[in-house]
């Protein structure tokens, strides 16, 4: 057992450092079981492997200086603790490792007339690197693109995929929400929405596949993330995702959701989109594929989704190289096998009455906060002006 009063001063100091650290990673793991929406607290669902290092790190360093000896339940109650945090983060981030099975499975077609490969790339509007971003999506050569973070300029950059992907629909914006829709395969339809931000656009399409009979209902988003900078809350991002879940969930047909959700696979507002929508993620079983931020390797989760309905499998899905920009794009092949619909669908999580009365207030309250919003910039124009110039 140490002797606090006979230890060096730098000794001291890295038991009160450790223990700091401690408590600091066990708040962390305990703010977002509280639900709030404040991004302060939504901001600890993203880094849980991160969380888990730092932890790891003080068990360590706790049992090297003698932590499990001290009196009372202080230093032995503190790794008890630090070890029960552990298991739960594990526990949530389990799912996305090879270490369970793959909720949506390996592809068995060979026929490339039912497949569909796409790739989602967040450019970073600021990013100047256009050439490269242009050349990765060439190399990759998927059947649809989405661009997001894309204004005028990049337009010009990625414009000449449209001679290969003649099926577009865009919405270019300076306000970091602009998106590029580039698709080899037939559109029957292809809207922008501004479902809750009137500034943020999102994509709703209809995609033939190469066998001129299947189409597949197609979901670009880009919602707010939860920052100071961006939006207080993550109101509107829960709202914006749960409002595409309802209106899968009241339909019966291929689909697909991609972009780039600003939010993590093992958040309880993805997973309860998951349920709500009936989709599946082909990340679970495959590994997690982090995506933001691509300077910082010690620093990176998932933020760019794929989510598909029981109609797919995965022939393939990995990320891309770097582009310039804060996120690595994430490419994914798809192959179309409804016969085994059935089997796949005992994969998929199951919303509850909870869930969706849940979902549903969740979207009142995504709505409210937006009218309060308007309301707030109408009588503050000025104020308005200032921010979007």
């Amino acid at each position: 057992m140490p002797d606090f009063d006979s230890l060096p001063l730098w000794l001291t100091l890295l038991h009160g450092f450790m223990a700091l650290l401690a408590v600091a990673a066990l708040i962390a793991t305990l703010l977002p079981l509280l639900r709030q929406t404040a991004w302060w607290i939504r901001v600890f669902d993203f880094p849980r492997l991160q969380i888990v290092g730092v932890m790891l790190v003080v068990i360590l360093a706790g049992l090297a200086l003698g932590w499990a000896q001290l009196p009372g339940y202080y230093g032995p109650g503190l790794l008890v603790a630090l070890g029960v945090a552990v298991g739960y983060q594990f526990f949530r981030i389990v799912p996305y490792t090879r270490l369970v099975g793959k909720q949506v499975g390996d592809s068995t077609l060979q026929d490339g007339q039912r497949h569909l490969s796409l790739v989602m790339m967040n450019v970073l509007q600021f990013n100047k690197q256009g050439k490269k971003a242009l050349q990765v999506l060439q190399e990759t050569d998927p059947d649809i693109i989405m661009a997001v973070e894309t204004d005028e300029w990049w337009y010009q950059q990625l414009k000449p995929l449209e001679e290969t992907h003649p099926y577009t629909c865009h919405e270019p914006l300076d306000n970091t929400y602009g998106l590029l829709f580039f698709s080899r395969l037939k559109l029957e339809s292809c809207e922008i929405k501004y479902l809750l931000d009137d500034d943020v656009p999102s994509l709703h399409a209809r995609v033939q596949l190469a066998d001129n009979r299947t189409w597949v209902q197609v979901y670009g988003l880009h919602p707010k993330p939860p920052a100071p900078a961006e939006s207080k809350t993550s109101t509107k991002r829960d709202a914006e995702l749960l409002l595409v879940g309802k209106t899968i969930d009241k339909k019966d047909e291929p689909t697909i959701v991609f972009g780039d959700m600003n939010d993590v696979a093992w958040s309880h507002t993805s997973e309860l989109f998951r349920r709500i929508s009936g989709l599946m993620d082909p990340r679970v079983g495959r590994g997690l594929l982090p995506t933001f931020h691509a300077d910082y390797s010690l620093l990176r989760w998932p933020l760019d989704h794929v989510f598909v309905s029981a109609d797919f499998k995965v022939d393939d899905m990995e990320r891309l190289p770097y582009v310039g920009s804060d996120h690595f794009p994430i490419y994914i092949k798809l192959s179309y096998e409804p016969h085994d619909k059935e089997e796949q669908e005992e994969n998929c999580e199951q919303a509850d009455a909870d869930d969706h009365e849940e979902a549903t207030e969740k979207i009142k309250e995504g709505f409210e906060e937006e009218d309060e919003e308007e309301a707030e910039e109408a009588a503050n124009p000025n104020e308005k002006k200032e921010l979007t110039t």
